[in-house]
C-alpha cells in the first residue's frame, strides 16, 4: 500500500474518544471496510471504499455498510432482511437504516452519544470516523478474551487470581499478550501503548518471532531506517497470514489506532500461547455459566455501557461491580443526587472499603425501592452472579419506568394492549413468543416501518426466530435502545419483555413529535 501521510483535519468531541481525524486512518479504516465486507453481494455497488477523499463518508450516508459491518463485529445483531438496501432509498427509509445502526452500535458497547441520523447524512467526518472507529475496534477484539482463547491463563501473573483476567478491557489484555512474548523473547523492552513504544519496530520483530520463527526472523533489528524495518515487519505478518491494512508509516509514527488493530490481527491469526490441561480447566470453570445469566449479564453491561458514563466502561459485570463505585455511578446517573459521594471510598485497595461502598449500594438501591431481602454487601464483593444479576435488573427496571414516566408495569400492559387486537395477558403471556404481539405494537407506532412480507405466522421455530430478530430491528429502527436477544423474545423472558414494551411506549412518545 501507499504510504499514508497523517494530516490532523478535525477535532472529535470528547465525549466519545476519539482525538483527531487523520487521512491515515480514514484510509485505514477504508480499508478494513472494503476488505472485511468485500464477499456481501447487497455492497457489490458500494465496494470497495477509496482511501481517500470524501468517498468513505458518501457510502456510509446510507447506513447500509455500518449495519453490515456490525454484523460483522457482531455477528447476528441486525436481522439483515430489514435493511433498506436498494439504491434509490428515500430520506425515510435512510433514516431508518441509519437509526437501525446506532442503536444497534450501542448494544454492542459503542458509545454514540452526539451521533445521530443527521450527523452521518450530514457527513460530520469527526463523528462517523468516531462511530466506525469503535465498530472496527470491537469487530478486531472481540476475540481478545478468556472465553475465546482460554490459553490466556498463561498471562495471570504473580499475585493475581485468574479472575482478574476477567475484569481487563481487551487492548489492556493485548498489551499483556504482547509484553508476555517480549519476556519470553528475553529483552527487557515493554510495550505500554500502541503509539511510542512500537515505533521502532523491534517489538513487532521479537513478537513474530516468537510466534513463529521460522517464517518470521529477526533480521529487522539490522536495518537502521525506521520505514524499510517496519515494511519488513509488515512482510512477515504477511507471511504468517496475518491480513491488516498498517503501512510502515503508521508504525514509525506510531499512530494508535491502527497499531491496535495490527496487534489484534497478530493476535487472532495466532497467539503464539499454550496452557496446560489443568489451566484450561480452570478457565473453563471460571467460565461456567447457564445460557439466559450469560445474555442477561451481556444485556445489563452493554445497558450500563450505553449510559455513557464518564471513566466507566464494564468489561466484566460481575467483576466490575465487585468494589461498588460501577453501581453507584449508575445509581446516580439514573437517579442523580442520590450518592452522598463524601461517603464513598473512592479507593478501594482494601476489603473493608470495598464492602463499606457496596453497603451504600444495597442502603441507596433501598432508597429506590428496590427489593433486596437477603442481599448484603458481602453479595457485592464476593461476586455472587444471581444476586449481581437481581439488583442490576431492578437498576435497569428503575431507569425503563422513571424513561417513560414513571409508569407501572401494569399501566405499561394496558397501554400495550390497547394498541393491538392480539392481546396478552401480562409480559409473562406465553402467546408473545411467536412475535406477532410486539410486531404489532410497532407497527402502531409506525405502520411504514413494517414490511409485512418479513412477518411469519410465528408458529413453528424459525418463524418465531425470524419474528424476533425482526422485532430488534423494528425497535431500532424506530430509534429505540434494546439489549436482549432474539432468544429472550422466544422464551418470553419477562424482564427483557418489559423493556422491549417499554421501548414502544417511548418511542411513541417521542416519535411523531420529533
Amino acid at each position: 500500500m501507499d504510504l499514508f501521510v497523517a494530516k490532523v483535519t478535525q477535532e472529535l468531541n470528547r465525549e466519545i474518544g476519539y482525538h483527531s481525524v487523520t487521512d491515515e486512518e480514514k484510509a485505514g479504516f477504508a480499508n478494513i471496510i472494503s476488505h472485511t465486507l468485500r464477499d456481501d453481494p447487497d455492497l457489490a455497488a458500494l465496494l470497495p471504499v477509496k482511501p481517500f477523499g470524501k468517498d468513505l463518508f458518501e457510502k456510509v450516508r446510507t447506513g447500509v455498510i455500518l449495519c453490515k459491518l456490525i454484523n460483522a463485529a457482531h455477528p447476528g445483531t441486525i436481522f439483515e432482511k430489514a435493511i433498506n438496501i436498494k439504491s434509490n432509498i428515500n430520506i425515510f427509509q435512510i433514516t431508518e437504516n441509519l437509526n437501525l445502526a446506532i442503536n444497534a452500535a450501542k448494544s454492542i458497547g459503542c458509545t454514540v452519544v452526539s451521533i445521530h441520523p443527521e450527523s452521518i447524512i450530514e457527513q460530520r467526518e469527526y463523528l462517523i470516523l468516531g462511530l466506525i472507529w469503535q465498530i472496527i475496534k470491537i469487530l478486531m477484539l472481540s476475540k481478545v478474551n478468556l472465553k475465546n482463547h482460554p490459553e490466556l491463563v498463561k498471562l495471570v501473573e504473580e499475585g493475581e487470581e485468574l479472575s482478574d483476567l476477567l475484569k481487563m478491557s481487551p487492548e489492556v489484555i493485548l498489551l499483556r499478550w504482547f509484553n508476555y512474548h517480549l519476556k519470553h523473547a528475553g529483552t527487557t523492552r515493554r510495550v505500554n501503548n500502541f503509539e511510542n513504544d512500537i515505533k521502532d519496530s523491534e517489538c513487532y520483530t521479537l513478537l513474530l518471532n516468537q510466534i513463529d520463527p521460522s517464517r518470521c526472523d529477526k533480521s529487522a533489528l539490522t536495518i537502521e531506517d525506521l520505514n524499510i524495518r517496519a515494511g519488513k515487519v509488515i512482510e512477515n505478518a504477511t507471511r504468517i497470514g496475518v491480513e491488516s491494512p498498517i503501512t510502515p508509516n503508521n508504525i514509525v509514527s506510531g499512530n494508535s489506532k491502527l497499531n491496535i488493530i495490527f496487534a489484534a490481527a497478530i493476535f487472532n491469526n495466532n497467539p503464539g500461547l499454550h496452557a496446560t490441561e489443568q489451566e484450561l480447566y480452570e478457565a473453563a470453570g471460571l467460565l461456567n455459566d447457564d445460557a439466559e445469566g450469560t445474555r442477561e449479564e451481556r444485556a445489563f453491561r452493554m445497558w450500563i455501557n450505553s449510559l455513557g458514563i464518564e471513566g466507566l466502561y464494564i468489561n466484566n459485570l460481575y467483576e466490575d461491580v465487585r468494589d461498588g463505585l460501577a453501581i453507584l455511578k449508575v445509581i446516580d446517573k439514573v437517579e442523580p443526587g442520590t450518592v452522598n459521594w463524601k461517603r464513598v471510598e473512592m479507593k478501594t485497595n482494601h476489603r473493608l472499603k470495598r464492602l463499606a461502598n457496596c453497603g451504600l449500594v444495597i442502603e441507596y438501591g433501598r432508597t429506590l425501592g428496590f427489593t433486596l431481602v437477603g442481599v448484603g454487601n458481602m453479595d457485592f464483593v464476593d461476586g455472587r452472579k444471581k444476586l449481581i444479576l437481581g439488583y442490576v435488573w431492578q437498576l435497569v427496571r428503575y431507569a425503563t419506568l422513571k424513561l417513560i414516566g414513571s409508569m407501572t408495569e401494569e399501566a405499561l400492559m394496558k397501554w400495550a394492549n390497547s394498541r393491538v387486537t392480539t392481546k396478552a395477558n401480562n409480559f409473562r403471556d406465553k402467546s408473545i413468543g411467536n412475535g406477532r404481539f410486539l410486531i404489532e405494537l410497532f407497527a402502531s407506532v409506525e405502520s411504514r416501518a413494517i414490511n409485512w412480507d418479513l412477518v411469519t405466522p410465528g408458529e413453528d421455530p424459525e418463524g418465531k426466530e425470524q419474528n424476533s430478530k425482526y422485532i430488534m430491528s423494528l425497535a431500532r429502527k424506530l430509534g429505540g435502545s434494546v439489549f436482549c436477544t432474539w432468544e429472550d423474545i422466544v422464551e418470553v423472558n419477562s424482564k427483557m419483555i418489559m423493556t422491549i414494551i417499554a421501548t414502544a411506549h417511548h418511542i411513541a412518545q417521542t416519535y411523531h413529535s420529533s
